[in-house]
C-alpha cells in the first residue's frame, strides 16, 4: 500500500482504522484538497449504540478534526427493514414508535464526539426516513431497482451466508442493500456526500451504492472506506462481555463501569486500543507501549480514563479512576460505586444471595451465580459466599447503609435498601 499524502488517510493508516478503500489515490487527493464529506449509517435497533460502533464514530471525529465534514446517518427508515449483514436469522421487526425512541437515545452519543452546525466542517445528523418513508414503491423499483442484478445480490455476503446455511432470508431483508445504496445517492444529491465509511462487513453494500450512483448519473466519484471489525487479542467480539453489551449511553451503562471495561483490556490490546479509541498523540502512546510487566496496568488506566473522558467528560472519567483506586488499591468502600436500590421489604423477608447478585446485574441468572459461588467468585461485604442458599437481611448493611456485592476482584455494586 502506497503511503498516503493526506493527513486524514495517514491517520487512518497509522492508528489502525484502515481496512479497505475503493480508490486510495482518488480518496487521498480528495482528502488533501479538504473535500471529503463522509457518512456512516447507524440503524436504530436499540436505545443506545455499543462500543462496537465506536471505531466508526472515531473515524468521523478524526475526519472533522482534519478538516472534513462528517455526517451521522440515523437509520429511521432502514431499521424498519433490518440489515441481514452478519446475521444468522431475521431481525425482530420494530414499531415506528420504538425506532423513534431508539433514535433519540442514539443521538445523545454523537454530541460528545462531533461538533454540529452550519460551518464547512461542522457535522450533520440526518435520518434516512426523510427520503425512504415517502418513496412510491413502483417508482422506486423503476428508478432504482432496475439497476440491481439479482444474480450479483445473491453473491453478497449478507445473502450468501443465509443461503449457504439454508436459513431463511426474507424478501424485505433482501431489499436492504437497495435502500442502503440509495442512501448514498440521496446523501450525495442533498449534501454532496462523496464517501461512505463503515465496518468491513459493509463493504459489499457500500460499493453497491457507488455503482448505483454511477448508474443514476452522479457526476463526481464516490468512495468506500472501511475499518476492521474488531476482536480482542483472545478472539472475543469487541463490545460484548459475559455481562452483556458495553453501551455508550450512561442510562444503560455507568461511567464507572465503562471505565472498568477499558481498564480490563487484555495486555496485547492496550497499544492498539490507545490508537483507536483515544486522541492521544502517537508519540505519547509509543512511550506507554514501552511499559512491561505490571507497569502495563498504568497504560490501561490511561486508556480507561482517556476513553471515558471522550464519552462521559473528564470529570466523570477522573472520578471513576479515583473510585477504582480507593476500591482496589486502598480497599475502601467508595460511595460512588454503581448502586442498585432494593426495597427494605425484600431484606425483611430475606433476599436470596443468588437473587441479590442477579438484581445487582453482576450475573445474568441464578445458575450463573451458583457457578460463581462454586468457584469462589462472589463476595458480600468482602466475605466470600460459600452457601448458595444464604439470604441477605438488614443486618448485612454496613455502617454506610450499603451492602457491597463483588464479582471477582474488579466488579462491585452497592445494594441500597430503600
Amino acid at each position: 500500500m502506497t503511503t498516503p499524502k493526506s493527513e486524514f488517510l495517514k491517520t487512518m493508516t497509522e492508528r489502525g482504522f484502515f481496512h479497505q478503500c475503493s480508490d486510495l489515490a482518488g480518496l487521498d487527493k480528495l482528502a488533501e484538497d479538504g473535500q471529503i464529506v463522509a457518512y456512516v449509517g447507524y440503524d436504530c435497533t436499540a436505545p443506545s449504540l455499543h462500543v462496537g460502533s465506536l471505531i466508526s464514530i472515531m473515524m468521523l471525529a478524526w475526519l472533522q478534526k482534519l478538516g472534513g465534514k462528517p455526517i451521522a446517518l440515523m437509520g429511521g427508515g432502514t431499521t424498519r427493514v433490518g440489515d441481514p449483514s452478519g446475521k444468522d436469522e431475521t431481525r425482530q421487526m420494530r414499531s415506528i414508535e420504538e425506532i423513534e425512541a431508539n433514535k433519540n437515545g442514539i443521538k445523545q452519543v454523537f454530541a460528545k464526539f462531533l461538533q454540529f452546525g452550519e460551518g464547512r466542517s461542522d457535522g450533520l445528523m440526518v435520518d434516512n426516513a426523510d427520503w425512504l418513508a415517502p418513496l412510491n414503491y413502483i417508482e422506486f423499483l423503476r428508478d432504482v431497482g432496475r439497476h440491481f442484478s439479482v444474480n450479483r445480490m445473491l453473491t453478497m455476503d449478507s445473502a450468501k451466508l443465509r443461503l449457504d446455511r439454508e436459513q431463511e432470508l426474507s424478501f424485505i431483508e433482501f431489499n436492504y442493500m437497495l435502500l442502503q445504496a440509495y442512501d448514498f445517492v440521496e446523501l450525495n444529491r442533498r449534501y454532496g456526500t462523496n464517501v461512505q465509511m463503515g465496518g468491513s462487513d459493509q463493504w459489499g453494500n457500500i460499493v453497491t451504492g457507488i455503482d448505483l450512483g454511477r448508474r443514476m448519473g452522479v457526476k463526481d466519484p464516490l468512495y468506500a472506506l472501511t475499518c476492521p471489525l474488531l476482536t480482542t487479542a483472545s478472539g472475543a467480539k469487541m463490545g460484548k462481555t459475559a455481562a452483556g453489551a458495553i453501551w455508550l449511553n450512561e442510562a444503560q451503562l455507568s461511567a464507572y463501569d465503562y471505565w472498568q471495561f477499558w481498564r480490563n483490556t487484555e495486555d496485547a490490546d492496550v497499544s492498539r486500543f490507545l490508537k483507536l479509541f483515544t486522541f492521544l498523540p502517537l508519540a505519547e502512546i509509543a512511550k506507554l507501549e514501552q511499559l512491561q510487566g505490571s507497569e502495563i496496568n498504568e497504560a490501561k488506566k490511561v486508556l480507561a480514563t482517556e476513553a471515558t473522558a471522550l464519552l462521559h467528560g473528564r470529570e466523570k472519567a477522573e472520578a471513576a479512576a479515583e473510585t477504582a483506586r480507593k476500591t482496589f488499591e486502598q480497599g475502601a468502600l467508595a460511595s460512588d460505586l454503581p448502586t442498585v436500590e432494593i426495597p427494605q421489604a425484600d431484606l425483611d423477608l430475606g433476599l436470596g444471595v443468588l437473587s441479590a447478585f442477579v438484581k445487582a446485574g453482576l450475573v445474568a441468572s441464578n445458575s450463573e451465580a451458583r457457578r460463581q459461588i462454586q468457584g469462589g467468585g462472589l463476595k458480600v461485604n468482602d466475605e466470600t459466599v460459600t452457601n448458595d442458599k444464604a439470604s441477605l437481611s438488614r443486618s448485612d448493611a454496613t455502617a454506610t447503609g450499603f451492602i457491597k456485592l463483588s464479582l471477582g476482584k474488579k466488579k462491585h455494586v452497592l445494594l441500597k435498601p430503600v
